[in-house]
């Protein structure tokens, strides 16, 4: 009997030190419905005093015709919009551009010196500064006639396609023009207005990469040297535990500065179009 009250004090005694988690269940509890009381007290007092506004989504019948056409002219200004990246990569020299550069990059083996985000913006400010007379020329017989409304939006996006295609086919090889007008099934084109646009940009973004890819070799040589001499030199000396990375990047970075190289590499990008 005196066993069982002990017993029983005991665990009445440890329940009791192990209140102090009960008792923070309590006051979480507690704060929880101060909380929704709040919050559903704030909420009917806001709503009452402060109208909510309807938002209505729907087909509505239409009168006149304007409004139909301006609908259609906002969604098709915003697609235009979502495509325009791939505009800007696949439609000018920003291609070429950013594979010499990152070509470059890889080259000297600095890893990620220049970031992926500075010879982005170094790409596109160069782009910027080739395709500005052919952008001028969309904008002197597009952009400027359509918005005095002196041209229609089918006669403006002809007109303004045409400084783009022949910038293209200035920058695209024949070979790849009858690579695909072959895949296509066409006829042999008599002159170039008889090329499709569908069949000319992707023969003009595969001349891109086939000439961003020369360059780039030309710019691997002198360091492709540097790292085979550095590698054998090491080798002869018996220092086969140094790597020739360590050697050769100051040799390299010393060599590419001493040529002004980032001169030489944007001067050669610009000067490789025609």
């Amino acid at each position: 009997m005196i066993f069982s009250t002990y017993f029983r004090k005991d665990k009445i005694s440890h329940f009791t030190r192990s209140s102090p988690f009960t008792s923070h269940v309590s006051l979480f509890t507690i704060f929880i419905f101060l909380l929704l009381f709040v919050f559903l007290t704030v909420d009917s007092s806001f709503s009452a005093s402060v109208p909510l506004p309807s938002i209505k989504i729907g087909i509505e019948k239409s009168d006149r015709p304007e409004d139909v056409s301006l609908s259609l002219q906002i969604l098709l200004f915003m697609t235009v919009l979502s495509l325009a990246p791939t505009v800007l990569i696949m439609l000018t020299s920003f291609t070429r551009t950013v594979v010499v550069l990152s070509f470059t990059r890889n080259a000297l083996g600095t890893q990620q010196t220049p970031s992926n985000q500075l010879i982005i913006g170094l790409a596109l400010f160069l782009t910027l500064f080739i395709m500005g007379p052919v952008f001028k020329k969309v904008n002197d017989v597009a952009v400027k006639p359509y918005m005095d409304k002196k041209i229609s939006f089918q006669s403006a996006l002809s007109k303004g396609s045409e400084p783009l295609r022949e910038f293209m086919f200035k920058q695209t090889r024949e070979e790849d023009l009858a690579v695909f007008i072959e895949a296509a099934r066409l006829p042999r084109p008599a002159r170039l207005t008889d090329i499709p646009t569908d069949v000319l940009i992707p023969s003009f973004i595969i001349s891109e990469l086939r000439t961003a890819f020369q360059i780039g070799f030309l710019i691997y040589i002198p360091f492709l040297l540097i790292d085979v001499v550095v590698a054998t030199t090491l080798m002869g000396m018996g220092m086969m535990m140094v790597p020739p990375m360590m050697i050769s990047l100051p040799l390299k970075l010393m060599l590419f500065i001493m040529v002004d190289g980032w001169n030489l590499i944007v001067r050669a990008i610009v000067l490789s179009f025609n």
